[in-house]
């Protein structure tokens, strides 16, 4: 089972098993098997293994070296592998394969070095080939379940069950089940598959560790448990490795930190314990301890890619301007500083003043936001982390996120992704980390859409999808779809049920009754309980009331989802041949079924555009405003609209809908920040006005002197001369000869010396 690191997999990244053994530890071990279990590696192998599982290092160390004398070139890979050299474990792995090409147990074992040594790929590749082999070794589909669980996969499930099957008495795969029982919050299924590891082997440590990590989450003393461990192996640390891994899964990463600082104290060598640690700092913001572990780490040849990464990140953070207030902690990076702290920090103050109300709480210090311009770096922060950890995590007080810059314009509204994560620290503070992942993502969703109805995420194909195949789980089971999801987009289809679900209840019952909610989860209820003591009915009663509300909600466009798509196919031909009246005309048909559809080359943008061929500027513009209620996201289509607006005289619409774009990507786009600027001088909102002059100047923009005027102008308006005057040289300064900012000058030159005669 294991603690996880992780390793970049496309654009993220997605954590890989150290599995059963403590990479270079010297508490490195194979676990206890019962006598009729079937073994996979030699029996001279197997007397070391088990002696370092027992604590007997001495006795191992010396049984492994004897082992590289062996005329068995398994035997010699088994005896590198023990003393840690793991190129010689390969090379001796390779070998013995050759020798032996239909020997599966002797990939199996190749695919466990792999395994330990962070290659997800090579390892996964050798088990199919085992089991290529021989279809019914039950170790190899351990070591499949093994890899796919480390990326939170249902497949885990399936075929660790497979394992035990075909070997009822294999410990491993037993203690696997337990452990992904625990991650699935089901401790009564964990314990029970810890006790018939247990049954098999009393020095199953692993499933005692799993006993010890549901203590642990309930907030009783695992030591008890964890004593059976010592009295026969008191250096094995990896026991409060897995309590540490079950509590920060949970969210509660000073817990967790305890627990990897025990696992080293008794096991100064596990490495893979101590990189946990190191990310679980950096996690809570204690850089520099947390870089002290992972340079550890590193000098120690633990250098995987989550050590090396984290490091990386450590040493980027040299690239990020801080700024501080009383209650806010914000790093962006110097390349965009000056154009995001403008929206950022305005927004982050805002976020955290109502939430402050909201949820009748002060939190004790200031809360941290990161914004990441790279998202591999982000990623690095969100590793090893269940659910789509796509645009932002908490960790306590502290908040990562993507920045826009870091995504595609249109795809990513950060302003929606800052209230999300904000609300997870005041819940998580509320709670002292002790809530289930659906009410804490739900009660996130449902901030998005509280503060702006036109933020947070609308009902995606693959929602109606789910809704339309009964797939939305009920409430005490939800915190499943987030962490091993049993179908594609089933993540996204949980969010959405969870924001729904407290959409519902604040709809039905209030907002306070959301916050009784939370401060029972906080004592520890569960949430069948949870729902009858606040809400006064079963969980199955709530999920047939709750389904029928939300069915009736999506309402056409579940039953008619068909009809849409086949009418989107009839669009795009209509759209090749420049129809542009059909195309009006079944646009409103479509438009009626699903009106939530706003993702790019939505209805709305395409019958908008041939609204404006027809010369109806009315109808496209009323069309773009439904498309931007809806939460439509195109910076380009925004920028119609407001264009529409402003050109039929309303300058105040037409300000507000460029305010949405910087919500969505305030950057590389200095013509909408001047218009802006321009339309908020107009409508007297000199605030405004200046926040989008400063962004036009901090964007580097090619006309710097007519930036600079513009910006001195705002700050004339605002009565703040001395800054006035500053733009106003600077604007002479990029081009001398600029009359608009000479004349400025000589009026403030005059307005100066008629102060002074009046003095």
């Amino acid at each position: 089972m294991g603690r996880r690191v992780a390793i970049p997999v496309g654009v993220s990244a997605v954590v890989v098993a150290v599995a059963l053994l403590a990479g270079l530890s010297a508490q490195q071990s194979e676990k206890p098997r019962a006598a009729g279990s079937r073994e996979v590696m030699p029996a001279a192998a197997k007397t070391c293994w088990q002696a370092r599982h027992l604590g007997r290092g001495s006795e191992a160390e010396s049984c492994f070296e004897k082992l590289l004398d062996s005329r068995s070139a398994a035997e010699r890979a088994e005896g590198a592998w023990g003393i840690g050299d793991y190129k010689s474990a390969n090379s001796q792995f390779k070998q013995a394969a050759e020798a032996a090409p239909k020997d599966a147990n002797i990939r199996v074992r190749w695919g466990r070095l792999f395994l330990e040594r962070f290659n997800l790929d090579d390892a996964m590749n050798l088990f199919q080939e085992a089991l290529e082999i021989d279809e019914k070794n039950a170790q190899a589909m351990l070591g499949v379940a093994l890899v796919s669980a480390e990326s939170f996969s249902s497949k885990s499930l399936e075929l660790a069950h497979k394992a035990v099957e075909e070997d009822p008495n294999l410990v491993e795969a037993r203690e696997l089940l337990a452990n992904l029982a625990l991650e699935d919050s089901d401790e009564k299924r964990a314990i029970a598959e810890a006790d018939k590891a247990l049954a098999i082997s009393a020095n199953a440590f692993d499933a005692i560790a799993v006993k010890a990590a549901v203590e642990a989450l309930a907030d009783r003393s695992p030591d008890a448990l964890l004593e059976q461990v010592w009295k026969v192996n008191p250096h094995y640390g990896e026991a409060h490795a897995i309590i540490a891994h079950h509590l920060v899964l949970n969210r509660r990463y000073e817990d967790g930190i305890a627990h990897y600082r025990k696992a080293i104290e008794r096991d100064p060598k596990n490495w893979a314990a101590r990189s946990e640690l190191g990310i679980n700092l950096m996690r809570v913001g204690k850089d520099e301890e947390a870089r002290q572990q992972l340079e550890l780490c590193f000098n120690n040849k633990y250098d995987n890619n989550p050590t090396i990464n984290s490091l990386r990140l450590l040493d980027s953070y040299a690239n990020f301007k801080t700024y501080t207030t009383p209650k806010t902690i914000l790093k962006l990076h110097k390349k965009e500083a000056d154009q995001l702290r403008v929206y950022f920090q305005p927004e982050m103050e805002k976020a955290v003043a109502t939430f402050e109300k909201k949820y009748k709480l002060t939190i004790g210090a200031p809360v941290q936001l990161e914004v990441y311009p790279d998202h591999e770096d982000f990623a690095v922060r969100t590793m090893g982390m269940p659910g789509l950890g796509a645009l932002g995590v908490t960790f306590g007080n502290v908040v990562a996120m993507d920045s826009p810059s870091g995504r595609k314009p249109g795809t990513f509204h950060w302003a929606s992704t800052l209230w999300h994560e904000l609300s997870h620290v005041f819940v998580l503070t509320a709670t002292k980390h002790r809530v289930p992942r659906w009410f804490t993502e739900g009660l996130a969703v449902h901030e998005e859409t509280a503060i702006e109805k036109d933020w947070g995420d609308r009902m995606t194909p693959d929602i109606l999808g789910a809704i339309k195949a009964k797939q939305l789980l009920p409430v005490a089971e939800l915190d499943r779809g987030f962490i091993r999801p049993k179908y594609p987009q089933q993540v996204v289809v949980s969010y959405f049920q969870a924001g729904r679900i407290c959409d519902y209840i604040n709809g039905r019952w209030g907002y306070d009754k959301l916050l009784e909610m939370m401060h029972m989860f906080g004592k520890r209820k569960t949430t069948p309980e949870v729902i009858e003591q606040a809400l006064g009915m079963k969980p199955e009663a709530f999920d047939k009331e709750f389904l029928a509300w939300v069915e009736k909600e999506a309402g056409v466009a579940v039953t008619k989802y068909d009809d849409w798509r086949k009418g989107m196919t009839a669009l795009a031909t209509l759209k090749r041949a420049s129809d542009h009246a059909a195309i009006v005309e079944k646009a409103k048909e479509l438009i009626e079924i699903y009106p939530d559809f706003v993702e790019p080359g939505s209805v709305y943008e395409m019958a908008a555009d041939s609204y404006i061929e027809l010369k109806d500027k009315a109808g496209a513009r009323k069309l773009l405003e439904r498309y931007a209620d809806k939460g439509g996201k195109t910076p380009e289509s925004l920028k119609k609209l407001a264009g529409l607006q402003e050109e039929s005289g309303d300058k105040a619409a037409a300000a507000r809908t460029l305010g949405k774009i910087n919500y969505i990507y305030p950057l590389k786009d200095e013509p909408m920040h001047r218009k802006l600027g321009e339309l908020s001088l107009e409508l007297e909102r000199v605030p405004d006005a200046i926040r989008e002059f400063e962004a036009v100047v901090a964007g580097g923009p090619i006309d710097a002197a007519s930036a600079h005027y513009d910006l001195a102008k705002a700050y004339l308006k605002a009565g703040q001369r001395s800054k006035a005057e500053e733009q106003v040289f600077l604007a002479l300064e990029a081009a001398p000869g600029f009359k608009p900012a000479q004349k400025l000058m000589l009026e403030l030159n005059a307005g100066e010396a008629g102060q002074k005669e009046k003095r």
